[in-house]
C-alpha cells in the first residue's frame, strides 16, 4: 500500500497503516506528536502500537529540538544478522545442545559476563574505535557515571523482553544467526535521567503531553542529551557485535567438520535519532521502532518467535524520511498476553522452534503479535525483500 494522510495540528500524519486498525491510544499519541511546534513531518509505520509518550512504530522529524522519550529508553536497540555457509542439511535434528551453548556464551535476562569480554578475540569484531568509545565514558552525564562496571560487564549480553538470538534457515535452505538488543541497563538509565530533565524545562510545560517534553538546539541540556544519546547509540552497536562475534564463535566450534565462514554483517538500530537533510531543510530524525530505509539500505524486520524475519534492502521513500517498520509491532499489551494464552498456547505456536516454551515467555507468543505478512505487504513501497528466514533456534531471556 502507499500511505494514508490523517489530518494533523502542525503537520499531516503519513499512515503506513490502515487508520481505523490502530488503537486509540496509539491514535491520540500521533495526534499529540502532531501538535509540537518543532515538527517538520511524521510517518507511522505499519507496526504501529501504543509507546510511552510517543507510538512505537513512529518517525518524528524535528528542526532544531528533540524528544528524549521518542527515542525510548533502550536507546539504540536494533537488530543484527549474518548469512552463513552452512546449509540446513547441516544443522544436527535435536538443536537442545545448539541452544544450550548459545545460552551459555551469551548471558540473558538480567545476567552479565564475569569480566568485560576483550573483543579484539573475536571473529571479525570491527575494533576501530572500541577504546576511544570507552574514554568518552567520562564525559556521559554524573547520575549514572557509578554504573561503569555494570555497563562493562553488561556488554555483550541479550537482556530480556522481546530481544533474541536465533539461528534461522532462509527459503534457498541457508543457515542465518541473527539477534536483537539494544543499550542495555546504562542506555536506559541514560534515557530516564533525560526524560526527566526535559519534562522540568520552562519550555515543555504547556505541550499537551508531559512524556513529549523536547531538547532544543543551542542549550546546554541539548548538549548533554546529544552526547549522551550517540554514546548509547554507539553501545548497542557494539552490543550486538560482541554477541554476534559470541554466537559466531559457537557456531564455529559447533560446526568444526563442516567448516564455517560469514558473510558481510547486516545491522541496524530501530530506537534512535539521526541528523538527516530533507527538503532543504537540516532535521533531527527520531525513529522509534523503525529503520531507515535509504535507497539500497539493508534492514532486518523481525516477526516473531515463531513466524520468521526478513531481511531487506530500503527503497529510499521521502515520504516515510528513508524508514520502514521494525517489526511485526504487538498488537496485544505483555499483560493482556499472559491473562488470554497459555504455555500449551505457547508451545503450538512455535512448534519446531528450538526454544522456552515456559510461563515467562508468553507474552512473547506469535499471536501477541501482527501477522508479519501484513505488515510488509503495507510497506511494499518502502522495502523490497532480499531473504525470508524462518528460525529453527531462539534464545529469549
Amino acid at each position: 500500500m502507499s500511505y494514508v494522510e490523517v489530518p494533523g495540528a502542525q503537520v499531516p500524519i503519513r499512515m503506513w497503516a490502515d487508520p481505523a486498525s490502530v488503537e486509540d491510544g496509539a491514535m491520540q499519541q500521533l495526534r499529540n506528536v502532531a501538535t509540537l511546534p518543532w515538527i517538520k513531518g511524521l510517518a507511522v509505520m505499519p507496526d504501529v502500537h501504543y509507546g510511552k509518550g510517543a507510538t512505537v512504530g513512529s518517525v518524528i522529524a524535528m528542526h532544531g529540538a528533540v524528544c528524549p522519550a521518542a527515542v525510548g529508553v533502550d536507546i539504540g536497540c536494533g537488530m543484527s544478522a549474518v548469512k552463513t555457509s552452512l546449509t540446513a542439511n547441516d544443522l544436527p535434528g535435536d538443536l537442545s545442545r545448539l541452544r544450550s551453548k548459545i545460552e551459555q556464551a551469551i548471558p540473558v535476562g538480567r545476567g552479565m559476563h564475569d569480566e568485560m569480554v576483550e573483543p579484539r578475540k573475536l571473529h571479525g569484531f570491527p575494533t576501530a574505535g572500541w577504546d576511544d568509545f570507552w574514554g568518552r565514558f567520562d564525559g556521559i552525564a554524573d547520575a549514572v557515571r557509578f554504573r561503569q562496571e555494570r555497563a562493562t560487564k553488561q556488554m555483550g549480553t541479550l537482556g530480556s523482553g522481546n530481544h533474541f538470538c536465533e539461528v534461522c534457515i532462509d527459503t534457498d535452505g541457508a543457515v542465518w544467526l541473527m539477534l536483537h538488543s539494544g543499550s542495555r541497563n546504562i542506555g536506559k538509565e541514560l534515557a530516564d535521567h533525560h526524560i526527566g530533565v526535559a519534562q522540568g524545562l520552562p519550555h515543555n510545560q504547556g505541550l499537551i503531553d508531559r512524556d513529549l517534553a523536547v531538547f532544543v538546539s543551542g542549550t546546554p541540556q541539548m548538549a548533554a542529551y546529544r552526547n549522551d544519546l550517540f554514546w548509547a547509540q554507539e553501545y548497542a552497536k557494539y552490543n550486538r557485535a560482541i554477541m554476534m562475534g559470541l554466537l559466531k564463535d559457537v557456531v564455529r566450534k559447533e560446526f568444526k567438520k563442516a567448516g564455517v565462514d560469514f558473510e558481510q554483517e547486516i545491522s541496524c538500530h530501530h530506537n534512535y535519532v539521526a541528523e538527516e537533510r530533507y527538503e532543504g531543510m537540516d532535521l533531527l530524525v527520531t525513529r522509534k521502532g523503525a529503520i531507515r530505509a535509504g535507497s539500497g539500505d539493508y534492514g532486518i524486520i523481525p516477526g516473531s518467535m515463531g513466524t520468521g524475519s526478513y531481511i531487506v534492502k530500503g527503497l529510499g521513500s521521502e515520504k516515510s524520511f528513508n524508514s520502514a517498520s521494525h517489526g511485526a509491532g504487538r498488537r496485544m499489551s505483555r499483560n493482556a498476553a499472559k491473562r488470554r494464552f497459555t504455555t500449551r498456547d505457547l508451545e503450538d505456536q512455535t512448534r519446531g522452534v528450538e526454544c522456552r516454551k515456559d510461563s515467562g515467555v508468553v507474552d512473547e507468543i506469535p499471536a501477541a503479535y501482527k501477522p508479519i505478512e501484513q505488515v510488509m505487504e503495507q510497506q511494499r513501497d518502502l522495502v523490497e525483500v532480499v531473504a525470508k528466514l524462518k528460525q529453527v533456534v531462539c534464545v529469549k531471556g
